[in-house]
């Protein structure tokens, strides 16, 4: 299993800079950053330091859409990106969450996210596109096309997932839930002729190495939170016989979500969270039940797991980390 991180930049870009080289140094293989430009800082200048600053980390957005952003744009940026970083960088894209629904917009169709994904690979390698009636080239892209991973959860887009993409990003440690996720991915890869084993599935979810469990909920009682509002768009287009009951039944007493406190430890956002949806969701407790789930995780497919470093004690998880977890799954 490799392991990578995630960064909130809501923080300096100091600080995000020396997280970065100091999950590099303790062992992990990705870095990479939401992009919620209204929310936090932009994560493209960011993203420009943090291959500045590293040798062999691969880098990326976890996640980015094709909608906030007009994919042109986007393929400009990871071409760029690439030149800079001597092809390391890694496109996470979705369909949309905090980007476009802080602006009062919905997220993008699956459609329109399997012909961007067409588009910016078809951009990154320097051939032409038709876009809006014309044609489009980036003539200097000459870096390679960086690998794709799609975030999703509703079985559409797991489909499509297994039919185009690199790499699946899931977020949530949950491993009966990416069972029944990985399962849309394998059908989709199949369908298509692809080998299923051939495509990196992430789990990405924070993490509190610590004895103290209930001090660990409080500060990633959030993360459920976030997933959530993934689940009311999935309960609005699926039938419930669809969906697992595990996924669907905690958002019953959600209440109103203010994007303005989106990812934050103690926001009131996360009241409606239970401890049992915590503990299937993150990684708690001592380092020992970390390597135990990440282990589980690894038997139902997951190849990366994601840390999401947003808890308070970011330089302190990667210390416990280098020290007691990574050492038991690295050659």
């Amino acid at each position: 299993m490799q392991f990578g991180i995630t960064i909130k930049p809501d923080m300096t870009v100091e600080r995000i800079v020396a997280l970065t080289c100091q999950a590099e140094a303790a062992g992990f293989d990705y870095g990479w950053i939401f992009d919620s430009h209204v929310l936090w800082l932009d994560p493209y200048p960011v993203l420009t330091l943090m291959a500045t600053n590293t040798k062999h980390m691969r880098l990326g957005t976890c996640v980015t859409n094709p909608a906030t952003r007009d994919i042109t744009v986007t393929s400009s940026l990871f071409a760029t990106l690439n030149l800079i970083s001597g092809g390391r960088m890694r496109l996470d894209i979705g369909r949309g969450d905090s980007s476009r629904r802080v602006l009062g917009k919905k997220p993008v169709t699956v459609a329109q996210l399997e012909e961007s994904v067409k588009d910016f690979r078809n951009l990154t390698a320097g051939n032409e596109i038709e876009y809006e009636g014309r044609k489009a080239r980036l003539t200097w892209a000459n870096g390679g096309v960086p690998p794709v991973w799609v975030a999703g959860y509703g079985p559409k887009v797991l489909d499509l997932a297994g039919r185009i993409a690199d790499g699946v990003i899931l977020q949530f440690a949950d491993p009966d839930l990416i069972e029944w996720c990985v399962s849309f991915v394998k059908k989709g890869a199949e369908a298509a002729g692809r080998d299923p084993r051939k495509i990196e599935i992430m789990a990405a979810a924070p993490v509190w190495v610590s004895d103290d469990v209930k001090v660990g909920r409080e500060r990633v009682r959030w993360f459920p939170a976030l997933v959530s509002n993934h689940v009311v768009d999935l309960v609005s287009r699926y039938k419930p016989e669809e969906l697992p009951p595990a996924l669907t039944s905690y958002i019953r007493d959600k209440g109103h979500y203010d994007y303005l406190h989106h990812c934050e430890v103690d926001s009131s956002n996360a009241d409606f969270v239970s401890d049992e949806v915590i503990d299937r969701f993150c990684l708690l407790g001592p380092a020992e039940a970390h390597i135990e789930k990440l282990r589980a995780l690894a038997r139902v497919g997951v190849t990366q797991f994601n840390i999401y470093l947003m808890c308070g004690d970011e330089e302190d998880t990667l210390e416990k980390y280098k020290r007691e977890v990574l050492p038991a799954f690295q050659k």
